[in-house]
């Protein structure tokens, strides 16, 4: 069988209006003169148009289209010397019963046209099939970067069903898996977007239920729109709804909700294809809504725990002022090793504890051994008269652990009696505690001990210390006297330059200590690594303070 058409798709050289090889092609061809009488044709023509006979004009037997292009093209015959150079007329392109045909006419040079013709109804739909997945493809990559833009699931739920609404149908709604039997609905159409709570039946549309359970979803051809409730029809929807399709939104794990597409009547029903691209749709927004509540959740639950994690705002308690400034290793963690409290006695003239405490490591995992810490001496603090008492047992806390870190911390009972105030400091393994006289001068307490959770004994040595009125005793973790930095960024603060630091506080009350002692230290470590940092500042007032009313002093803070 011969081939009439090259790689281009125009006849090979031969295959004209002389030559008979093309009798034989699978393509229809057709050979007509001047006139418009049709002189040959092939098996495949006489297939292709069953009227089709020698003699008979062009109009009679193809369509209108192929007629009219013949007519134009030809022309009274002329001899081949006369004969102008004529370029290859272009191929034609035309529909015959449900075809498309694209038609390549071939001239004798004596006005007679060779038809060919071949069917690209195949080719066509190919086209137009990877034409529409390319924009379905681009429709995704849209909705996937819009969808991931934001982790609020609300503004998630309104982008997924807008897009919808955009590219899917002429409405959408995202209905969220009910709670306390109450859903969140989220209605999109042309418009814009609207959000009600509702306490709604899924049964009451067909297929809702399942999509919600994250079961395949239910064909749209199963679905009859009059049976739609009030609620899954938007009030500016514009019509009667005369297709719908329902899909789950698949989440992490457990369904995000299902998607609801509408489309008018009057319009062509959603078909498979329009089905398949909704799921993939729902896919990904399922994971952005799923990622979204996940993130959303996660951080509710890091809120609550980083609150309890956080240390006290200190103020004045018992006639004495308390102070406290907390700074992490990282800037952006609130959350760390290095820890302070504050426990008021539950009765008058019962001391008020304070403890501070460096846990081994950093971060999240240093942070959580503090809440452990901070929770076993709170319930430790009907033992608090005894310091040994208090670190025996919380020792034996952290030894039966399943971690491996230890901690470092110092306890202080605080009592004001008249206007003194006696302090009880006992040491486990942590940097002296040191007292800023009225003199200036600086003092450390003579206290030292073993360091908790590391060793089976722990052994401690408590020492006395008695403040004056504007005398103040610093608590402070080794991240202020480790820190390096410096003009050449690696020299370490150190005791001496700490003692200097509160030696220029006289005077000053517990708040503006803590702040100086701050601010020296970050100033001195600049942007460089360092230490989480702790510090703690009991000050004995230098005047007696109001009054309390109610169990509170008139600035507010508790008596």
């Amino acid at each position: 069988m011969t081939v009439f058409e090259d790689e281009s798709g125009r006849p090979r050289e031969g295959a004209g209006a002389g030559s008979t090889s093309w009798i034989g092609s699978p393509h229809p061809a057709v050979v007509a003169d001047r006139e418009g009488g049709v002189v040959e044709f092939n098996a495949a023509a006489a297939d292709l148009f069953p009227r089709m006979g020698v003699g008979k004009g062009l109009d009679e037997v193809v369509p209108g289209w192929l007629a009219e292009a013949h007519r134009r093209l030809a022309r009274p015959a002329r001899t081949p010397a006369a004969a102008p150079a004529r370029a290859v007329p272009a191929p034609l392109r035309g529909s015959h019963d449900g075809r498309l045909l694209r038609a390549h006419p071939t001239e004798s040079g004596h006005g007679d046209v060779a038809w060919w013709l071949v069917d690209d109804s195949e080719l066509t739909a190919a086209q137009d099939a990877l034409r529409t997945e390319r924009e379905r493809h681009a429709i995704l990559a849209e909705a996937s970067t819009q969808l991931l833009a934001s982790l609020n699931p609300d503004r998630c739920l309104e982008k997924a069903a807008l897009l919808a609404a955009d590219h899917l149908g002429d409405a959408a709604l995202v209905v969220c898996p009910p709670v306390r039997n109450r859903s969140t609905v989220v209605t999109a159409t042309g418009g814009g977007f609207r959000r009600t709570q509702l306490t709604l039946d899924p049964a009451g549309v067909p297929g809702l239920a399942e999509a919600l359970q994250g079961f395949p979803p239910v064909p749209a051809r199963w679905i009859d729109p009059g049976e739609l409730p009030s609620w899954a029809v938007p009030e500016d929807f514009g019509g009667t709804p005369g297709s719908v399709a329902i899909t789950p939104l698949p989440g992490h794990g457990v369904p995000a909700g299902a998607l609801i597409l509408l489309r008018r009547g009057g319009q062509r029903a959603f078909d498979a294809s329009e089905e398949l691209f909704a799921r993939l749709f729902a896919a990904r927004a399922g994971a952005a809504l799923s990622a979204a509540r996940l993130y959303a959740e996660q951080a509710r639950v890091t809120r609550a725990l980083i609150a309890e994690l956080l240390p006290p705002q200190l103020h004045h308690v018992g006639g004495v002022d308390f102070a406290g400034g907390y700074r992490t290793s990282q800037d952006t963690e609130r959350i760390g090793g290095d820890f302070y409290d504050v426990h008021p006695g539950t009765d008058d003239g019962q001391e008020t504890l304070a403890v501070l405490g460096d846990v081994c490591g950093k971060g999240l995992d240093a942070a959580v051994l503090t809440g452990r810490i901070r929770s076993t001496v709170h319930a430790l603090l009907p033992l608090a008269g005894d310091h040994q008492d208090v670190l025996r047992l919380l020792n034996g806390a952290l030894l039966t652990a399943r971690h491996t870190r230890f901690a470092t911390l110092v306890l202080a009972s605080v009592r004001r009696t008249g206007d003194r105030v006696r302090l009880r400091l006992t040491s486990a393994g942590h940097p002296r505690p040191l007292v800023l006289r009225t003199t200036g001068e600086v003092e450390e307490a003579d206290t030292g001990g073993t360091l908790v959770g590391a060793l089976p004994v722990v052994t401690g040595r408590s020492a006395t210390v008695v403040l004056s009125p504007g005398e103040t005793c610093l608590l402070y973790t080794d991240g202020i006297t480790e820190a390096r930095g410096g003009p050449l960024g690696s020299a370490m603060f150190g005791e001496e330059r700490l003692r200097s630091v509160l030696a220029d506080c006289v005077g000053l009350p517990a708040e503006a200590v803590v702040e100086r002692v701050q601010m020296i230290a970050g100033d001195w470590v600049g942007r460089g690594p360092h230490d989480d940092m702790a510090v703690v500042a009991i000050t004995a007032p230098n005047a007696p303070r109001p009054a309390a009313v109610d169990g509170r002093t008139p600035d507010g803070y508790p008596a």
